[in-house]
């Protein structure tokens, strides 16, 4: 049985996707980031950085944090979403699987606190994380175009990891931002059309998470802009 921590961010739910993916076991426990849940001291000694989500296999005693690592761990443990045995595509694997860990989800995440959280003035910052945003799925789309997955013809946990973010592109980028990325359309849809998919995204309907951004969400999610972190 795997103890998996999540709420219904990007993140959370490309490990929700792997586990629904591989047939495991887990048991939810959702951290409500709004209500500062992530910063509860029981929460703090499975994942120190105070962020969802993560696991603990009560299987085999390991707590692992961060999503990539989460989706490299469960892949290794079961041997399943994974390339052959071959160095030159383990290389592509830990390439592309660290290119979302290190730069599609934090600039996408920075574009849109910029654009939607921070206060003004902040044009160079919106336009900075935006352009970043947008260039790093525009380099996931190339290297969508002639091959049906990231890896080339095998699903993978780098899909799984692309999935989790490239569902929120209209959100980072505006409605109309699917006309450029054609082929990364191509792969969300159909991994969003798995029956894993489907549940994972079912699991919206499991807890009710705060939704308002109001000044308790906007103290225990930007911390640094509260009195002791001055």
């Amino acid at each position: 049985m795997i103890t998996f921590y999540y709420n219904l961010a990007p993140n959370p739910m490309k490990v929700a996707l792997c586990l629904e993916e591989m047939g495991l076991p887990y048991e939810l426990k959702p951290v409500d980031t709004r209500k500062g849940e992530q910063h509860h001291p029981d929460y703090l000694t499975i994942n120190p950085n105070a962020k969802v989500p993560a696991i603990v296999d009560q299987d085999t005693g390991a707590t692992v944090f961060d999503s990539n690592a989460i989706l490299l761990y469960l892949a290794e443990k079961t041997g399943r979403f994974l390339p052959p045995e071959d160095p030159v595509e383990r290389g592509e694997l830990l390439s592309w699987l660290m290119f979302v860990a290190t730069g599609v989800g934090p600039f996408s995440g920075q574009a849109v606190h910029f654009k939607r959280d921070a206060p003004d003035p902040k044009e160079y910052a919106v336009n900075r994380y935006l352009f970043e945003a947008r260039r790093h799925y525009s380099i996931l789309d190339a290297r969508l175009a002639g091959r049906p997955y990231m890896l080339g013809g095998i699903y993978t946990i780098v899909d799984m990891a692309v999935w989790g973010w490239a569902r929120m592109v209209p959100f980072i980028l505006g409605e109309d931002a699917w006309t450029t990325f054609p082929n990364l359309k191509r792969l969300l849809d159909e991994i969003s059309a798995r029956p894993a998919a489907q549940a994972a995204i079912a699991l919206k309907d499991q807890h009710a998470f705060k939704t308002e951004m109001d000044e308790e969400a906007r103290r225990h999610l930007f911390r640094h802009v509260t009195p002791q972190w001055n």
